[in-house]
């Protein structure tokens, strides 16, 4: 068994002052996202954990790509047949979490997911690489399959398909917009005296904004 207790990182990069956030959570997050993509040299500054209750009752989180924000929320794609599509169908509530330890921050949010239209999802579909449609249409993601040869034969097939006819979004494919009910900025700070501030939404969709201990 290894003995980590001795791993130590002082976090002296920045602060967060509540005077000098945004009234809008949305927006500080744009903020920092722009941030972070400008100065911190981190490849994929959209990679977030998606956190979800399974159809098992156990907790589940992956990394996905987040693939828009705006002022109603984040969205990713996925495929709703698959373990985390169907368990987001059944239960909604949803964490996303963002780290970039470059800069020493994270993002964690709570939010409701709801299903993308099928036109917006076949948009964004159509505007992806070939290679990723005809993996999107080809893997019956989360089940169990006998090897890597049989998605490789698969793929042949389809490629063969698609030097005729135009790939198409499966139905069961297609985009979650994760609308937030509370967003938490958290920057590292020394002494494990870390800032976080959270907003929650309020009845009147207003952000309350308040620190949390560390």
């Amino acid at each position: 068994m290894s003995d980590l207790s001795n791993y130590r990182k002082s976090y002296e990069k920045s602060a967060l002052i509540e005077s000098e956030v945004d009234s809008n959570p949305l927006m500080q997050f744009r903020k920092w996202f722009y941030e972070v993509e400008e100065f911190s040299g981190i490849e994929e500054v959209n990679a977030m954990m998606v956190s979800t209750l399974g159809l098992d009752g156990f907790p589940k989180s992956r990394i996905v790509l987040l693939k828009k924000y705006d002022e109603n929320g984040f969205v990713f794609y996925t495929n709703y047949n698959s373990e985390k599509g169907r368990s987001i169908l059944a239960h909604p509530q949803v964490g996303l979490s963002f780290f970039w330890p470059s800069m020493e921050r994270q993002v964690i949010i709570k939010g409701l997911a709801e299903k993308l239209s099928a036109e917006a999802s076949a948009n964004y579909f159509d505007s992806r690489p070939e290679g990723s449609k005809l993996g999107a249409i080809v893997s019956p993601q989360s089940e169990v399959i006998p090897s890597y040869d049989y998605l490789q034969d698969q793929l042949k097939d389809l490629e063969n398909q698609a030097q005729v006819t135009a790939l198409v979004k499966p139905i069961h494919w297609g985009g979650f917009l994760v609308r937030p009910q509370s967003i938490e900025f958290w920057q590292g700070r020394p002494n494990r005296l870390h800032d976080r501030i959270r907003y929650s939404l309020q009845a009147d969709m207003d952000w309350k904004i308040e620190r949390l201990a560390p």
